[in-house]
């Protein structure tokens, strides 16, 4: 056994480890695939700016919550039929420019809830502009990506709300 894990350490030491180029090569493909994939699965929010840094989870957390509050505010003066509402979920995304216009809205999965979807894209048009981007979202995005789920059959009311820890539709 000791001379089987002698030749293990005899091929460790005679392989070159990678330079400091091929690991960083190594580590942009991997956040390569992975951007890939969360844009696959449409998670992901911002659009970023190249080489910019990232924006503080806070400030992004407190400028989504204006996000949501503005939408719930702009819902009141918007007309919905409650007995249109489908059987199936759906789901909807719309971008802000960092001026706070509205760059995009797209329906991701229409289900059985146009209806919904007519409200909410009414909601949206009524709601812009939203806030400009605080400072470091500016810097570090071109845009932000909202996500709305539209779950059928939930009693008790209307309103946008977060759903927690990036959890999907």
């Amino acid at each position: 056994m000791q001379r089987f894990l002698d030749e293990l350490e005899a091929q460790a030491r005679t392989a070159p480890k990678p330079s400091l180029a091929q690991r960083s090569l190594a580590q942009a493909a991997e956040l390569g695939r992975l951007q890939a994939q969360r844009d696959e699965q449409g998670l992901l929010m911002l659009e970023r700016r190249p080489d910019s840094p990232p924006p503080d989870p806070f400030s992004l957390d407190l400028y989504l919550d204006g996000v949501v509050k503005r939408l719930n505010r702009s819902a009141a003066f918007v007309r919905n039929d409650p007995r249109s509402r489908g059987v199936r979920s759906a789901a909807v995304q719309f971008r802000i420019n960092p001026n706070g216009s509205l760059k995009s809205f797209a329906v991701l999965n229409a289900g059985d809830q146009q209806d919904e979807i007519a409200f909410i894209r009414s909601v949206v048009e009524r709601s812009i502009p939203f806030a400009a981007f605080p400072p470091d979202i500016d810097r570090a995005a071109r845009s932000l990506g909202v996500t709305i789920c539209i779950q059928p059959g939930r009693a008790g009311g209307f309103g946008f709300t977060r759903l927690p820890n990036g959890r999907a539709c």
